[in-house]
């Protein structure tokens, strides 16, 4: 099964269309874009914040130094 061609794709759109119809459409495009925007800005900060755990850790291991023992 290979990917969705244009043919495929006109004909989601028309099912939605019928579905939803024309008023419905631009609110629902709405809605899909503000969750997209959403999704996109909750994974920059969880990305982030592994990167910040990450650095944080490396600072604590300083290299070429062994725990002393008492």
């Amino acid at each position: 099964m290979g990917p969705i061609g244009m043919p495929e794709m006109v004909m989601i759109f028309i099912v939605i269309l019928l579905l939803f119809g024309a008023k419905k459409l631009p609110e629902l495009a709405r809605g899909l874009g503000k969750s997209m925007g959403e999704f996109k800005k909750a994974r920059e900060e969880f990305e982030s914040e592994i990167t910040r755990a990450e650095t944080e850790t490396r600072v604590k291991e300083v290299p070429g130094k062994e725990p002393r023992e008492s």
